[in-house]
């Protein structure tokens, strides 16, 4: 056994414990293990996948980029979950209509296309796995377009640092305000603005290189 075969083993045993044994030796069969460094980009707008993106480690944000280049903040990926876009664009050769970007340094399990019909028809864990996908990162979607149809700056921008902070598992977030104003679609100015309010409110208190989270 290889010892990339051994590490996919051992994450899938950590992070998908709960997929079937034989499903399991499936992926560690087929899967490549890959590493993506802070800050690259995982997958691009416009690219076909070759491959469904299993998190091993790490953490990934998912963006929307617009016509102009501005880029809108959609929801995180962490260890143990997938990449449902991947899935069903791999599974129907559409290309990604999404960025995916490393924000710490990551692990993937890339699980190649030809394959995913299979893991579909022949594993339930696979099967029931990809609905539990689909449906979390549909309601995270639901959320977000709640604050930004119904919420105002302000609100949003509480709402976008307490998901930082679950996300991260830190109170501290190392985050510029350009950072922040570029995820949510807003200016700079706009973003410092409110997070200095915050800080008078005593729900942030703000550091040279981070913001501390005080709710």
């Amino acid at each position: 056994m290889s010892s990339d075969s051994l590490k996919i083993r051992q994450y899938i045993d950590t992070h998908f414990s709960f997929f079937e044994p034989a499903l399991k030796e499936k992926i560690e069969e087929v899967a490549l293990l890959k590493h993506f460094p802070a800050g690259e980009l995982i997958m691009r707008q416009g690219q076909y996948f070759k491959h469904t993106v299993l998190i091993a480690e790490g953490l990934i944000k998912l963006y929307r980029e617009g016509e102009d280049g501005e880029e809108a903040f959609i929801y995180h990926l962490n260890p143990g979950q997938a990449c449902a876009l991947s899935i069903i664009c791999a599974a129907k050769q559409e290309t990604s209509q999404v960025l995916g970007k490393a924000v710490e340094d990551t692990v993937a399990i890339l699980i190649p296309v030809p394959v995913i019909d299979d893991l579909m028809k022949n594993y339930k864990s696979w099967y029931y796995f990809v609905l539990e996908n689909y449906r979390d990162r549909f309601d995270e979607l639901l959320l977000l377009l709640d604050h930004v149809i119904f919420k105002g700056m302000d609100e949003r921008l509480e709402f976008y640092l307490e998901n930082q902070v679950k996300q991260k598992g830190s109170n501290e977030l190392t985050i510029t305000h350009q950072e922040i104003a570029q995820d949510l679609n807003s200016s700079r100015e706009v973003i410092s603005r409110l997070l200095k309010k915050m800080e008078l409110d005593k729900k942030v208190k703000l550091n040279r290189n981070s913001i501390l989270w005080l709710n």
